[in-house]
């Protein structure tokens, strides 16, 4: 038995995440593969386009056998908080081999070597100040690693996918962990592309993955990104080429959400919004008066932005700020352990896990371990109560208490 981990938001699951999961199968030997999976809401600030059920039935029927639920808070938290929170997970099952993740290299060595030269530079006078003088962290971080650094480390860091990837090597070696970092070479779109690729030879580039497709004709996979899939899928069009999923009609999307995102921040004070996680620099001030000028989402985000945040920082706080998510909530491990679905090998795993929190398919139960439990679970109903307004027909309060985990 050979357990690999996959840290996701699988939004929406798509070709290329069945292809990584092969790959992790067919190239590092693992047997068994236990996904920790974003809830409701995900680390780009938005809300999840099907629901944390939905997404892991997706996954347990295309070769994930245990997903377990990240918390919201560290699902809306930074790229470091989100692994940090995934990593503390996995290390607490005490039964992970491997944490397999996809890169735009494939070179687990560089994506190691990376890591280190990210944690120098971070500490280095050149990036503090940078920081100081309001530039954002990627570009603050980008500049002084090409001071210090050959070519090949900066771009490197400068991919999406290689830029996680660093996240989770680092989270990794901050907790001493023994579970070893392996990564996939990403193929087809690319991440956030507004463009599809249909690739050639694609039965050499996903080998095992097409024994098991050989109805796809001429044994073609077309890949998008994820971002490109949830355009198409609020737009109406259809994506079944990009995906193995028989995706639902219905969907959530963060616009259904904009008149309570403006209503929230109009009604918090300046020092309400300031205990929002990463706030910093008098942000508090700024967004304070954007919410009294801005008209919808869009002018929100335009009224707040400067050179010193990025977007995807931006909506994860303004979300944060709607959810209650505090500063507290965000520096907050994982108090429990909950699982979203299995089938007969995720049995399997959780039979061999020795966790040192508690674990249960029941967020019920798991609100009764502890006072630390009870506040993590009750910020978890809260926050779905809120989602389930993202939908063209709102879904009522408490279906965290009320859905069932999926099995397989």
């Amino acid at each position: 038995m050979k357990t690999a981990a996959i840290i996701c938001e699988y939004n929406p699951f798509h070709n290329g995440h069945k292809y990584h999961i092969e790959r992790t199968k067919s190239e590092f030997g693992a047997t068994h593969i236990v996904a920790v999976m974003s809830g409701n809401f995900t680390q780009r600030g938005d809300v999840a386009v099907f629901d944390k059920f939905t997404r892991a039935k997706f996954a347990l029927e295309h070769g994930v056998d245990l997903v377990l639920e990240l918390p919201v808070a560290a699902s809306l938290g930074s790229a470091e908080d989100f692994s940090a929170g995934a990593v503390s997970i996995l290390n607490s099952l005490n039964c992970t081999d491997l944490l397999s993740f996809g890169s735009e290299c494939g070179d687990i060595d560089l994506l190691k070597e990376t890591a280190g030269a990210v944690v120098f530079a971070s500490q280095t006078d050149e990036f503090l100040g940078m920081m100081r003088r309001g530039t954002t962290y990627p570009a603050a971080l980008s500049k002084t690693i090409e001071k210090y650094y050959e070519d090949i480390i900066p771009k490197t860091l400068a991919s999406p996918n290689n830029t996680l990837a660093i996240e989770y090597i680092k989270a990794l070696a901050d907790t001493g962990s023994k579970i070893e970092p392996v990564t996939i070479k990403r193929y087809g779109a690319a991440h956030d592309s507004a463009q599809a690729v249909a690739p050639k030879n694609i039965s050499n580039m996903f080998g095992s993955y097409f024994s098991l497709q050989e109805d796809r004709q001429e044994q073609e996979l077309s890949t998008a990104s994820a971002s490109l899939l949830r355009k198409m899928i609020t737009d109406g069009e259809n994506v079944s080429v990009f995906t193995p999923c028989a995706f639902p009609q219905e969907y959530a999307c963060l616009s259904r959400l904009e008149t309570a995102v403006l209503y929230c921040l109009r009604s918090m004070s300046a020092l309400e919004i300031g205990k929002a996680p990463n706030v910093l620099h008098g942000l508090e001030n700024r967004i304070h008066k954007a919410a009294r000028a801005a008209r919808n989402l869009s002018e929100l985000m335009l009224f707040i932005k400067t050179k010193r945040y990025t977007l995807a920082r931006l909506r994860r706080i303004v979300l944060c700020c709607l959810l209650g998510i505090t500063k507290t909530d965000a520096k907050q491990k994982p108090q429990y352990i909950r699982i979203l679905g299995m089938n007969e090998k995720g049995r399997e795993i959780l039979s061999k896990a020795n966790s040192n929190l508690p674990m249960d398919a029941s967020l019920a139960a798991l609100m009764k371990k502890s006072d630390s439990c009870r506040k993590q679970g009750l910020l978890e109903l809260h926050c779905s109560d809120i989602y389930a307004l993202a939908f063209k027909k709102a879904r009522p309060c408490g279906l965290e208490l009320t859905t069932k985990p999926v099995i397989v």
